[in-house]
């Protein structure tokens, strides 16, 4: 029973603990791909915005693989990520669909509009 407690007020225990697993596995890289998934991490971290953290969690997973097996491979970094770092970035990102913390902006905005539009009967302030 207190773990529920726990988790309702913290969020999953097992998702920390997947979470901590994943950075470890990024930490271990050698250089250069060390530096450049954490670099990659931060970017798509600000990008994607997702707050669903299993889809989060599968994210971080297929990026720690990327690394892992481009590290052990020997690829050249820019066979990996191409000629545009912002492209890669953003499009590996747009691979996950999820909950976003965009997506409460975006319906607070909308409700904001339509409430007002509702009030003045879709008329302008100037009407």
């Amino acid at each position: 029973m207190a773990i529920n407690w726990i988790e309702t007020i913290t969020g999953s225990l097992k998702q920390k603990k997947q979470y901590r697993q994943y950075m470890a596995r990024i930490e271990a890289l050698p250089e250069p791909y060390g530096t450049a998934a954490k670099a990659f991490q931060r970017y798509i971290m600000y990008y994607a915005g997702i707050t669903a953290g299993d889809v989060m969690l599968q994210m971080m997973g297929d990026f720690a693989d990327l690394w892992e097996r481009a590290a052990a491979d020997g690829t050249p970094m820019r066979a990996i990520v191409g000629d545009d770092p912002v492209e890669f970035a953003e499009t590996f990102a747009q691979a996950y669909s999820g909950k976003r913390w965009i997506d409460k902006e975006r319906a607070r905005l909308t409700k904001t509009i339509d409430s007002l539009a509702g009030a003045d009967n879709g008329k302008g302030v100037d009407s």
